[in-house]
């Protein structure tokens, strides 16, 4: 399988497909709280068929040039990943994002992963603009956004409904030429 190391600490990136469910929904039921917190995907990954119908859409996004998933494994282990929601290469323009069980949170991974399928959009797929659309109130996840150079635009207000509550969204974003510029001087 191909995979690219996120560093010393025996994490790897690699993709996420359909045949993966069953460890894709063990990974979520050991995160659910913690992931469903803030976003939609542990509510949307509740059983092996919704995962791998969650994978197989992926799968299609990216056949389609319209979306990526990949997981994020720590010693062999899933413990979260980083995705393009969206993919709108024509355009120029996508939208990451992360998740992570709480046992791997606080370690750089969420933010190592997604500087690695960045860099990939950026340079390999012609992508101008990325976009981290972020929940007010996850400090964790906008400071992955701030540790990756981006800038935050503006805030949509109570813009995101999620378990009976609408939440204020921050979006923040980094152009390729900004990325360019960070990644060739570091």
């Amino acid at each position: 399988m191909f995979s690219i190391s996120l560093g010393a600490d025996g994490a790897e990136l690699r993709s996420l497909e359909p045949w993966q469910a069953e460890e894709f929904l063990a990974s979520m039921d050991r995160g659910r709280d913690f992931v469903g917190r803030f976003i939609g995907l542990a509510d949307a990954v509740t059983d092996l068929e919704s995962a791998r119908a969650l994978l197989r859409g992926y799968a299609d996004k990216a056949a389609a040039d319209t979306g990526r998933i990949w997981g994020t494994w720590v010693d062999g282990t899933l413990v979260g990943g980083v995705l393009f929601r969206t993919m709108d290469v024509p355009n120029g323009n996508a939208e990451a994002g992360c998740w992570l069980e709480p046992a791997a949170a606080g370690r750089g991974l969420a933010t190592r992963a997604a500087r690695v399928i960045i860099d990939w959009a950026i340079r390999e797929r012609g992508i101008h603009r990325v976009e981290w659309l972020v929940s007010s109130e996850n400090e964790a996840s906008i400071a992955v956004a701030r540790r990756l150079g981006m800038t935050r635009d503006g805030v949509l207000r109570e813009y995101f409904p999620h378990r009976g509550r609408r939440y204020d969204v921050e979006v923040w974003s980094v152009l390729a030429p900004e990325w360019r510029a960070a990644q060739d001087a570091s």
